[in-house]
């Protein structure tokens, strides 16, 4: 796991005085990776980083050669973190780079983004235990966690065709539900519409297929780390998901935040990996030293909610949960990867890896919709007495996420907004 060196320095500032206002998502510390253009153009993406509220074209910089991001992503440890290097030291207070480099930004409020990379597959897992226990409640009141959920990290597959960059607008999905007194189903728009708290964990170096990645390398694959809203239709779920899992009510939109926060700027908000009392220890291929010291991510994660009428009022958006990954993920990513690939499966740079939803154990730490109401039964009050017990047409979710501890600089995973229509 990357070690803390001269880029994590909290004295560290940046001649971007943007990135030096308390409370920024992109301080100098942080330096996360997307694709971008000047926004109402037609040119090629390219690859930038975001310092302050700007973005660095890094190849009008000089730093790479190429606005392939899979290609970069692909690249070994010791050549991402001599990137980071470069680029920390250029954007450094009294850089001579200063001058040169000024050119080389862009407003992030005139940049148009698209998805961080291009992402050849995507697998959606479910380590949320909270949410996984709380659901199961729901459906399976005498057995919530199935048995083999504490033993093996559970997944899908997903769809990657359907994944869009914050600001997206999709339409509400339609498909078939059956209520539980209806002799047979019936096709039309969902009623149900949740959305999903996740992380999204890229892959970077890929292995060939027949050659797993053990747990202790698993880091090595690991690019780095986005917010995902992994949006779902609840009630065509619950009619189609056995007994192969989840089709329709997934594949219509997940959302990503266009910036992937890096393993090496994450290093100063690693925790311990640890099991509750009682819960039984992983198998040996997914069990290391270094994970059960520090595989987990401290990172604070928050839902807000926009109506219609609230923003036709100018109502900024509500806060629905806030909650903490350290309390929420019963499995690391790099439990996700070496689990992925035990059985000879090849991951390749720009893949997707899902958390799951991420919830904690509190009421206000729920990372849906269908925990915060029980399934319905429970509806939400907004502030302006709206009621919510799923999302309605014209809604607008937002997802926020930063991590802050003391000693370090606070950074922040951008942010991940999408409207149902």
């Amino acid at each position: 796991m990357t070690a803390l060196n001269a880029t994590h320095d909290p004295k560290l500032r940046s001649w971007v005085a943007s990135a030096n206002e308390a409370g920024c998502d992109f301080p100098i510390q942080n330096l996360p990776f997307g694709r971008f253009r000047f926004a109402g153009s037609n040119e090629a993406f390219r690859i930038g980083v975001a310092i302050g509220d700007q973005v660095l074209d890094l190849r009008a910089a000089g730093l790479v050669d190429t606005d392939d991001m899979n290609a970069l992503m692909e690249a070994g440890t010791q050549e991402r973190q001599a990137l980071r290097a470069a680029i920390s030291a250029g954007l450094a207070e009294g850089s001579e780079k200063q001058a040169a480099w000024s050119k080389a930004l862009l407003p992030q409020a005139k940049a148009e983004m698209t998805v961080p990379c291009r992402i050849g597959d995507y697998t959606d897992f479910y380590t949320g235990i909270h949410h996984a226990t709380t659901i199961g409640k729901l459906f399976r009141p005498d057995q919530p966690l199935m048995p083999n959920y504490k033993w093996v990290p559970i997944g899908y597959h997903g769809r990657a065709s359907s994944i869009g960059v914050s600001g997206q607008v999709f339409k509400r999905p339609q498909g078939q539900t059956k209520a539980p007194d209806a002799a047979e189903p019936s096709f039309g728009p969902s009623k149900r519409l949740d959305y999903e708290l996740e992380l999204g964990f890229f892959i970077g170096r890929g292995n060939a297929q027949g050659e797993p990645i053990a747990i202790a390398d698993a880091e090595e694959h690991l690019f780095g780390v986005t917010l995902l809203n992994d949006w779902s239709a609840r009630d065509l779920q619950a009619w189609e998901y056995q007994p192969l899992g989840p089709f329709l009510s997934k594949n219509f939109a997940s959302t990503l935040s266009p910036w992937i926060v890096t393993m090496e700027a994450l290093a100063p908000f690693r925790a311990k990996f640890e099991r509750p009392a009682g819960d039984p220890q992983p198998l040996p291929y997914l069990d290391s030293a270094s994970n059960r010291e520090s595989g987990a991510l401290d990172i604070t994660l928050e839902v807000l909610l926009q109506t219609a009428k609230m923003r036709a009022e100018g109502v900024a958006p509500v806060r629905l949960t806030r909650g903490n990954t350290t309390e929420a993920a019963y499995w690391t990513a790099a439990q996700l990867v070496a689990h992925h690939t035990v059985n000879g499966c090849n991951l390749q740079p720009g893949d997707l890896l899902g958390s799951g939803t991420l919830s904690g154990p509190e009421a206000d730490e729920a990372g849906s919709l269908i925990e915060l109401t029980l399934g319905g039964k429970q509806p939400i009050t907004l502030p302006n007495g709206e009621k919510r017990t799923f999302l309605e047409d014209g809604d607008t979710l937002v997802m926020r996420g930063w991590c802050e501890r003391d000693g370090a600089v606070r950074i922040g995973l951008g942010e991940v907004t999408g409207t149902v229509v």
